[in-house]
């Protein structure tokens, strides 16, 4: 029971610093290109993140907490087990606070897996890792930018061209909205419903192709009349001004406004998004420490309330720390604006929902910098501020064997203290 509560409250702590990190990252576009304040930001996150870990982070969890390293692999030594799942924890928790105070954008996803598998080979050699699964997670990180990047410059050429640089871009925009608003919701409930429809449809007694057709028409609908509210140009506040925060918040242009409207729910998702795939970082350790306290042959159940504690420190990092990680995403890279952030968001959300629904870990950083980066690449005159991407790749690149080292370090010294 002890070490349920110490690894409770490593938990928190680790996603507190995920909070601190990662969410901001799925926020960071949306607050530098001024469509959200940081307020508005750690709203939407509050009520999304935690919405996603609940609702759809449970195959990630059950990837980290059993499939890096097999917990059958210590059924006769549990107490090895748990003495690892501790030291992963706080590895992971203490490589995040480090890089939150730098303003780095690391992956969370990096560090509980090579923290993982640093243990697993300290504790029984590397015979105990699966390698194979370890190729896989990490070819997913090689490629998470690349199609992030490439889907977000894909997206941003069309809206380019067929609105931004349209003869009437304002009357372009009104006749686009039925099609972007289908895009947006027909996008996340694609990756998201087949999902939750089955609970969903038996609570409800309806079809499942009925209430997908339902919810969908009714979103898009709403989601279209909200965008095609008319803009107040007297209302923008002017380009440099800051609105008390320190985050830029004018918007002048008014097809930028739309795009902005848009941007907020495309923030929703990519907060959602985070909150499901990412919440497994932060208390696959301490689900893996609970399974064990569970009866022999029981089938392994995640309780909610790990779910719960994970969003719950997830948002609250955010709220205390994560001005700096926010920054660096949303400035630091590229100058963004409502309609490239949008793309950024979009790309990103579904490079994300479609990991978290076949249970690999993705990265979310990885994930927003080559969605910005792909956004950069696609307009002509923008720079592209290659030092902060180097500085974020290093940091991506060292996550690994640091946190593994350190991760096998801090386990035997606890084995060391225990015995």
């Amino acid at each position: 029971m002890i070490w349920i509560v110490i690894a409770s409250g490593l938990a928190l702590y680790v996603a507190w610093n995920l909070g601190a990190n990662d969410v901001a990252n799925s926020m960071g576009t949306s607050v530098g290109s001024g469509a959200v304040s940081l307020r508005q930001a750690l709203a939407i996150a509050g009520v999304l993140e935690f919405a996603g870990a609940v609702l759809f982070g449970r195959r990630v969890v059950d990837t980290l907490a059993s499939d890096v390293v097999s917990p059958d692999q210590f059924t006769d030594t549990p107490q090895v087990l748990v003495l690892g799942m501790v030291s992963v924890l706080l590895t992971c928790g203490l490589w995040l606070n480090l890089a939150t105070r730098l303003g780095l954008p690391v992956a969370s996803s990096h560090a509980v897996v090579g923290a993982i598998a640093g243990f697993g080979w300290a504790a029984s050699g590397l015979h105990s890792v699966n390698g194979s699964l370890l190729g896989q997670i990490s070819l997913t990180w090689l490629v998470t930018p690349l199609i992030s990047g490439a889907i977000a410059a894909g997206v941003y050429t069309v809206l380019r061209r067929g609105i931004l640089q349209a003869p009437q871009p304002l009357q372009q925009t009104y006749e686009w909205l039925p099609w972007l608003s289908l895009v947006l919701v027909s996008g996340f409930g694609l990756i998201v419903l087949p999902g939750l429809q089955p609970a969903i449809s038996a609570q409800i007694n309806l079809p499942p192709h009925t209430l997908a057709l339902a919810t969908g028409a009714i979103a898009t609908l709403g989601l279209s009349a909200i965008a095609a509210r008319p803009v107040a140009l007297s209302d923008a506040p002017n380009p440099t001004e800051e609105n008390g925060e320190g985050i830029a918040v004018k918007l002048v242009n008014p097809v930028e406004q739309i795009m902005a409207r848009f941007q907020l729910i495309s923030a929703c998702f990519v907060a959602f998004a985070h909150g499901s795939n990412d919440v497994g970082n932060a208390i696959a350790p301490l689900a893996t420490i609970v399974h064990l306290t569970q009866p022999a042959g029981d089938e392994a159940i995640l309780p909610l309330w790990i779910l719960g504690l994970g969003a719950l420190g997830m948002v609250g990092g955010l709220a205390v720390w994560g001005g700096r990680v926010i920054a660096t995403i949303g400035e630091g890279i590229v100058a963004l604006r409502p309609s490239s952030g949008l793309c950024a968001e979009l790309a990103t959300a579904a490079t994300v929902l479609i990991a978290s629904r076949v249970g690999l870990p993705v990265s979310t950083s990885h994930a927003l910098v080559g969605a910005v980066v792909g956004i950069g690449l696609s307009q002509r005159n923008s720079q592209i501020h290659w030092s902060m991407v180097r500085q974020i790749g290093l940091a991506w690149v060292g996550t690994i064997p640091l946190c593994g080292g350190l991760a096998a370090a801090i386990f035997w010294g606890l084995i060391s203290l225990t015995h």
